[in-house]
């Protein structure tokens, strides 16, 4: 599969999700204290993140 989502513990021992497109990391969350705040998360960018604009503040 060309992209995924991927939860992980980091070194402070917080969940994390990283979005991976062809293995190259686009972004990662903010660290959250439970694995369940994690998926909601990722359930929050699936739902919210399609009809996101665009801001170009350069």
């Amino acid at each position: 599969m060309a992209h995924t989502f991927e939860i992980y513990k980091d070194k402070a021992g917080e969940f994390r999700v990283r979005f991976k497109y062809n293995e190259e990391v686009m972004f990662s969350t903010e660290g959250y204290s439970s694995k369940a705040n994690a998926q909601n998360a990722i359930e929050s960018i699936k739902k919210n993140g399609p009809g996101a604009p665009t801001q170009d503040n350069s």
